[in-house]
């Protein structure tokens, strides 16, 4: 989805469309999770402290998030995508992967599904279409909002070699730098490097990126996996090191989880705590117990016992949170990857009344 809070916001209340909108709490710890198109080009991204974006854009509007109104709008979406599928792995509220291998075209279907979602939502969708997870999820960043962009089979690997490295899947900004730093750029830089040499170098994901550099992604389609673990956690408008303080925001986080536990008939043995300090440092303490921790009181006593074992050595806290892990399988409850490899339709020609399609071709880069 382009942009999806903000564009579900802008949707519903027609005073802020056209305008920079950044969904978050708008407080000194709040951070933007969505920001408009129309707030982008002043440099305001996900993730952003509120008060850095409202700096960049003075007339940025801040909107609450409406997390309830997010999630109906996804059921709709998902509802979509079971029409032409069964293999649909979520990862996110707004974003899926959809094994469409057994359609005719995978092209038409992501055509059909993003004009059923503008029908049924009143929001646009931007689709990837191609061979394997990596190159469809590139794909679908490249002609956002409202674009479908094709890389077909015989085409993967020239597109691939013209990427940055930072966008192939598993390289973060440490590793993007340590590429730099060796002169490796692009795609191709990468495939110019042997197996052996990429391990040397980056250890066993340099067997992955040996593959990512040829446009090969093994990955499987994952519809549901195993919840590992339920938490909660919460991030104070003022740091704080007040024992009395710190308990009860501890008891405000443990009764949400203890909720969702609940809510997920997740039984877990292992409490885990987290706290975030006000010099960002982050430290986890856990204890394994011989029960179950579904039970308020025992995970109460747990968590105050870590909470108490910790030395803030003069420092404050400004995150707090909790987690229950480590389930018997027979405990172990199947949940959609978190909240949130078609079969290429060569006979482009036919396509070309859809204003947003475009499909890589080597020989010319890109091509309407």
């Amino acid at each position: 989805m382009d942009a999806f809070f903000a564009s579900v916001e802008q949707r519903d209340n027609p005073s802020l469309r056209g305008r920079p909108v950044a969904v978050g709490h708008d407080g000194p710890r709040g951070v933007v999770a969505t920001a408009s198109y129309e707030a982008r080009p002043y440099g305001v991204r996900s993730a952003m402290p509120i008060s850095r974006a409202r700096r960049l854009c003075p007339d940025l509007i801040v909107v609450p998030p409406r997390f309830e109104v997010y999630k109906e709008v996804s059921g709709l979406i998902r509802k979509i995508f079971s029409e032409y599928t069964e293999l649909v792995e979520p990862l996110s509220l707004d974003e899926a992967f959809l094994d469409v291998s057994h359609l005719p075209s995978a092209t038409i279907a992501a055509m059909e599904i993003k004009r059923k979602i503008l029908s049924a939502t009143g929001l646009t969708a931007s689709a990837g279409v191609s061979v394997n997870k990596m190159v469809a999820k590139i794909a679908s960043d490249f002609r956002k909002p409202d674009g479908l962009f094709v890389v077909e089979p015989r085409h993967v690997e020239g597109f691939v070699s013209t990427l940055g490295v930072e966008r192939f899947f598993g390289i973060g900004k440490v590793t993007t730098e340590k590429m730099h730093r060796i002169g490796i750029f692009t795609g191709a830089d990468l495939a110019s490097h042997s197996e052996r040499e990429l391990v040397g170098l980056f250890g066993k994901a340099g067997h992955d990126y040996f593959l990512y550099a040829r446009g090969v992604d093994n990955r499987p389609l994952q519809p549901h996996r195993e919840r590992k673990s339920v938490g909660a956690e919460t991030t104070f408008e003022k740091d704080t090191d007040d024992g009395e303080e710190l308990r009860s925001y501890l008891s405000d986080v443990r009764s949400d989880m203890m909720r969702r536990l609940h809510r997920a008939g997740f039984k877990g043995k292992t409490v885990t705590l987290k706290l975030k300090f006000d010099d960002f440092r982050q430290i986890t303490r856990s204890r394994t117990i011989a029960g179950y921790a579904d039970d308020e009181l025992v995970v109460t006593e747990v968590s105050e016992a870590l909470l108490s074992e910790v030395d803030l050595d003069g420092h404050k806290v400004r995150l707090i949170g909790l987690a229950v892990s480590n389930a018997s399988s027979s405990h172990a409850t199947a949940e959609a990857v978190p909240d949130m490899d078609a079969d290429i339709c060569e006979g482009v020609q036919l396509l070309l009344d859809f204003p947003g399609l475009q499909v890589w071709e080597k020989s010319r880069n890109f091509a309407n």
